[in-house]
């Protein structure tokens, strides 16, 4: 069994994440703009319960890492710390402790020190919640009660008007649930609130956005012909879109019976230019060899009826979180990363830069293909139409 690597995200990958997670994308959508899993994102966003945690800012006073690597530099020349002092405009002092405090001499290291002063100057403000213990049970107990934590904020109000002390924000009491790290309101309280989510999502989140909510009048891949299912006959496509940063976007299209591809570059993920650009991708084929299409239930294809109309292409919606039901497609996608990588922005790719990269996956034989390629296969067909 093949174990995918474990990924360590750089600070400009976690960015993007809360970037996206603010903007109200889901947690799938974010996952296939790194090629993962939603779960790993999810591992992201839960230590915080979904809530950014504010950027850490350091004092104009402190020793910024430069200046430490100026330190190390100095310490490995065998300067005195009056010398080293000097050089940054610092007091001896402010030298000689930071080494003091960091190993010594013998040890300094400029990351380390860098890391260590963060950590030193970690003091979170203390929850308002957890130096009112009284507060803090009233807060439980109606919870309990299932009264959201907009309601409990506005009957403290009213309950203790000019009593600041005996009052607190919604925002607090969420913070206080989905933060456990700042260990106020115990997490089996979050079952009292109506969403009952793990972890609070942004405000700009609505289900219908992301695809989430049903699709009008689609038909399932229950109602697929068995012909499609078994791909007797060319012609029947499976479709997707693989994410790269900056919201960019490639359409993928791939026929189950000889697994040949098509790429379309696409403005945007909203439904008018995804819809438009397979539209005028299925221009480019004989109407007998581009017969139905099967895709997930993304909102993207959400005005699926004018590709139908456009087109006479039949469109079939795969269950929801069934990425098997376009096996050929999943395997393609995993293919075009060694073209296109993970976290690359995909806008700057031409149409004539798809297509050939489509070209050269058409040209390379396929072991289910009995080492034939796609285009071999599909050139078979046009031939038999034509």
């Amino acid at each position: 069994m093949n174990y995918r690597t474990r990924i360590r995200y750089t600070t400009a990958q976690k960015n993007e994440m809360w970037d996206r997670w603010q903007q109200g994308e889901s947690l799938t959508s974010i996952g296939r703009a790194f090629d993962r899993p939603s779960s790993s994102i999810f591992g992201q966003l839960a230590p915080t319960g979904g809530i950014r945690p504010p950027q850490r800012i350091r004092s104009k006073l402190a020793l910024s890492l430069s200046e430490r690597e100026e330190i190390s530099r100095g310490v490995v020349a065998e300067l005195s710390f009056r010398a080293i002092a000097v050089q940054l405009g610092r007091s001896p002092s402010t030298i000689s402790r930071e080494i003091k405090r960091n190993g010594g001499c013998d040890t300094y290291r400029a990351t380390h020190a860098d890391q260590a002063a963060w950590d030193r100057a970690h003091r979170p403000k203390p929850c308002k919640l957890a130096g009112n213990r009284l507060l803090c049970r009233t807060v439980a107990a109606k919870l309990q009660l299932e009264w959201s934590p907009e309601q409990i904020a506005g009957w403290l109000k009213t309950e203790y008007p000019g009593d600041e002390s005996n009052q607190v924000s919604h925002e607090t009491i969420y913070r206080s649930l989905f933060v456990q790290a700042r260990g106020v309101l115990k997490k089996e309280l979050i079952q009292y609130l109506r969403s009952k989510r793990a972890i609070r999502r942004s405000r700009h989140s609505s289900p219908k956005k992301h695809g989430l909510g049903k699709i009008a009048n689609m038909a399932t891949i229950r109602e697929r012909p068995a012909s499609v299912e078994d791909r007797a006959v060319p012609g029947h496509w499976e479709g997707d879109l693989i994410a790269g940063s900056k919201n960019s976007y490639i359409a993928t299209l791939v026929e189950r019976q000889t697994r040949y591809v098509m790429l379309a570059k696409v403005k945007n993920k909203d439904t008018e230019s995804v819809v438009s650009a397979l539209i005028k991708q299925s221009k480019k084929l004989p109407i007998e060899l581009y017969k139905s299409l099967t895709w997930d239930q993304g909102k993207e294809l959400a005005d699926h009826q004018r590709f139908t109309l456009k087109t006479s292409i039949d469109v079939y919606f795969c269950d929801p979180s069934s990425p098997w039901q376009r096996g050929s497609n999943e395997n393609t996608n995993g293919l075009l990363r060694q073209y296109f990588p993970k976290g690359t922005d995909l806008s700057v790719h031409s149409q004539a830069k798809l297509n050939a990269v489509a070209r050269r996956l058409n040209e390379r034989p396929r072991k289910t293909l009995e080492y034939a390629t796609p285009a071999d296969r599909f050139n078979a067909c046009v031939a038999l139409i034509g």
